[in-house]
């Protein structure tokens, strides 16, 4: 069974824990999942192993309330070296609530989301070994951007919406040899503004831009071919939108591998060091079901593949002023 990963804080000081269905045994000498995937690069041995060989007998209470507090699954000690990006339309269904937001038809008959979507299926698992049709791909922010379970999903005062993209996202480190080799898997909210996408799909960066909150669990090996899910949202205490999604990749038109080429196919994104968290897509979003968020709505994603949820509260952020000063 793959080994489930959490990083936690108690009383200011940093462990790394290895969860298991009711319980978090500490692991030795590490503090941090970038330390621990560090070492495991230098001694030349699988992250599981080098999670192994650090368990301990001490046994962590993850439920201590106050005394503890869930961090990301993964950090950089410098912020500005984990780059957070994913890839859009890469889920069977994903088309049909993109297709609805980007509804100018092309001279085919198609939008530009559908086109992309369609050449994705047909071309999206290739063979071993071979590249497939390149995906959709953003940029969402670097490190600073992370939000943990647990804590405010701000949107910009500028932004028109901020709404939930219940993913899985893979978590990668380049190692010495500038090969990047993934950690593992996490449960993530992409979290974008629709509305200024849906006016026009050259603003989709624009739609990115904007923090990600990630599950506090890091799954090891591989992803489940087909993960269920369910994603909600609660308003006053009361739910308010719940719909489940499927993920992994019986239902996806992409390969994670396909994928994964199409990001590190890039030498900037091969620097010895990096992080990179990279969103797989969704096919569920709320605002395909006409649902327009308000601050205080606390967004709730669970998956089978994951023991823990990912909960955040959205909040707006104060108005700030992009205009540069004279020096």
């Amino acid at each position: 069974m793959s080994s489930r990963l959490v990083q936690i804080e108690v009383a200011g000081q940093r462990a790394v824990a290895c969860l298991e269905a009711d319980r978090a045994v500490r692991l030795a000498g590490v503090a941090s999942v970038y330390e621990l995937a560090g070492c495991a690069i230098a001694e030349g041995v699988s992250l599981e192993q080098a999670v192994h060989a650090r368990r301990t007998g001490e046994v962590i209470d993850i439920d201590a309330g106050s005394q503890l507090r869930l961090l990301p699954p993964v950090d950089h000690p410098d912020p500005a070296h984990l780059y957070l990006t994913g890839t859009g339309l890469t889920h069977l269904g994903s088309a049909e609530s993109r297709d609805q937001m980007h509804a100018l038809a092309a001279d085919a008959g198609q939008s530009d989301s559908m086109r992309m979507f369609l050449d994705g299926l047909a071309g999206g698992k290739p063979a071993d070994g071979a590249a497939g049709s390149q995906p959709e791909w953003f940029y969402k922010g670097d490190g600073s951007s992370v939000v943990p379970t647990g804590a405010a999903l701000e949107s910009p005062a500028f932004a028109l919406d901020g709404s939930e993209e219940p993913e899985i996202a893979g978590i990668y480190l380049i190692d010495p040899a500038c090969r990047p080799r993934r950690l593992g898997f996490c449960l993530a909210n992409e979290f974008s503004d629709h509305v200024t996408e849906r006016q026009n799909y050259l603003w989709l960066a624009h739609s990115k831009l904007r923090p990600a909150a990630l599950g506090p669990e890091l799954l090891l090996g591989e992803l489940p071919a087909h993960v269920r899910g369910v994603s909600r949202i609660y308003r006053g205490g009361a739910l308010l939108w719940e719909k489940a999604f499927l993920t992994g990749e019986a239902n996806m038109s992409h390969s994670i591998a396909n994928l994964e080429h199409h990001h590190f196919k890039y030498a900037n994104f091969r620097r010895p060091g990096d992080l990179h968290v990279h969103f797989f897509g969704t096919a569920t979003l709320s605002f395909a079901d006409r649902i327009r968020t308000q601050p205080g709505d606390v967004f709730e994603i669970r998956a089978d593949a994951f023991l823990l949820p990912l909960r955040n509260a959205l909040a707006r952020g104060a108005p700030v002023s992009g205009v540069p000063g004279p020096l």
